[in-house]
This record gives C-alpha cells, structure tokens and sequence, in this order.
C-alpha cells in the first residue's frame, strides 16, 4: 500500500516565471484599453496611414506600405513594452498586488521575468496580427527566413528599453500620474519619435529623434524589414537606454 505525504514548498523557478508571464499576459489582453494600445490602435496608424500616402501622393522614400508596416510594428513593440507596461504596473502598485506578489514563493525577479515574458507573448500577437494586416494592404519586406534572428534581437532589444522605462515611471509616479504620462509620452513619440515615420522625413529634428528609443526602434525595424541589414547603431541606442532605464529603475523603483 502506497504511503503519500505532503511535499511543501515553492515550485521551480522557471514553473513560477511561466505561470506569471501566463497570468499577466491574460490580463492584458483581456483589458479592453490595453488591447486598444496594443492592437487598434496600431491597425488604425498602418492603414490610414497607407491611404492617406497614397491618397495624397506623399513621398516617405519608398512605397507607403513598405515604410509604414515596419514603423508601426515598432510602435506596437513601444505601445506593449512602456504604455500598457507602465499602467498596469502603476496600478498594481498602487492596489497592493506588487507588495503581495513580493512577498510570495515568487521572487521580485521572477516577477519582473513574469512581466517581460507576458510582453513577449503579446508582442508576437502583435506582429502576427500587423504583419497579416501589412500583407493584405501589399506589403513586400526584403527580410526572409535568415533574417529572423535579427529581427528577434531588434524587437528583444526594443522590449528592454522600453520596459525599463516604463517600470521607471510606473515606480515612482502615483497611478493616476502614471496614466497620464505613459499615455502623454506614447502620444508624443507617435507624433515626433521617428518610430512610424523614418526620422530622415523630419528634417533637422530627425537627427535628433533617431536617438530616442522610438527613432532607434523605428530604424532598427526598418532597417530589417525593408532592407535586410543588421542595424548596428540603433540596436547599441535600444541598449543604452535599457540599461540606463534598469540602472534608474533599480534605485527608484517603489514597490507600494
């Protein structure tokens, strides 16, 4: 007769991590405003945008559709990794849930795995999603199979700095402050970050623009995509800021 006695104790590492990245990627997508960062609002920029050019016979430096899906896959990549990022984390900071979670068998750097994994889940919903959308409207990347590590390593890159970023703000601004401001920097980086558009199109402001996360992302991307180069600089810019973003994070960061 067999003899069963209890094992307590925590699961493995990397079992906890998964459950997390599960748990948390569920509660974006099931969020209606995050799902609208995450996928409608992207949707909306690409064919718009693509109608717009081509209604208005605007010149980007090359089809519209071509320059403009890479684009607003970066945009995605930003809109995941810092917006929705950042609010989510202001306001489990401020209900509680961080301060509970910490004192968990999982810890804070499993749960900070947790996090990135779940963003890691979404975004590549993201690129199957704007990528098919991109297709439909004709879009013909350069980039093939071989370039799919590089790719992977632009948007692995990409989710750093803005992750970094986004948990620095979610640290240290109240939720509601934090709301404002991650939405006020999405909105502003939209607009004059060089993450849709090529920073070349701003003129004398692009020099400056493809040094932001945004511009370096947008680069890489394009970089990629439309032409399949390795974009050495932009992915050295993406570094920078994340470890920078940690660096602050690590001593900012409040936890209730």
């Amino acid at each position: 007769m067999s003899t069963f006695a209890p094992r307590p104790g925590a699961a493995p590492l990397p079992r906890m991590v998964l459950a997390q990245a599960s748990m948390e990627s569920r509660l974006l997508v099931r969020n209606g405003e995050q799902l609208l960062l995450a996928v409608v609002i992207p949707v909306i920029v690409l064919v718009g945008g693509v109608l717009a050019a081509d209604g208005l016979g605007l010149d980007l430096g090359g089809r519209p559709v071509d320059v403009l899906t890479p684009g607003v896959l970066a945009l995605a990549v930003m809109s995941t990794a810092f917006t929705s990022l950042a609010i989510a984390t202001g306001f489990e900071r401020r209900y509680g849930v961080l301060k509970r979670l910490g004192s968990s068998p999982l810890p804070r750097s499993g749960l900070l795995l947790g996090k990135v994994g779940a963003l890691l889940l979404v975004e590549l919903g993201q690129l199957v999603v704007i990528g098919g959308v991109g297709l439909a409207l004709g879009w013909d990347p350069a980039a093939r199979a071989a370039d799919l590590p590089v790719l992977l390593l632009v948007v692995l890159a990409g989710t750093f700095a803005f992750a970094a970023l986004g948990l620095l703000v979610a640290g240290v601004l109240r939720a509601e402050a934090t709301l404002a401001a991650a939405n006020l920097v999405y909105l502003l980086l939209l607009a004059g970050g060089a993450v849709v558009i090529p920073a070349a199109s701003y003129g004398a402001w692009g020099s400056f623009a493809q040094w932001l996360p945004s511009g370096a992302l947008g680069e890489a991307m394009r970089a990629v995509l439309d032409e399949a180069a390795v974009p050495g600089v932009p992915l050295l810019v993406l570094l920078a800021w994340g470890a920078a973003g940690t660096i602050l994070t690590t001593r900012t960061f409040r936890w209730e």
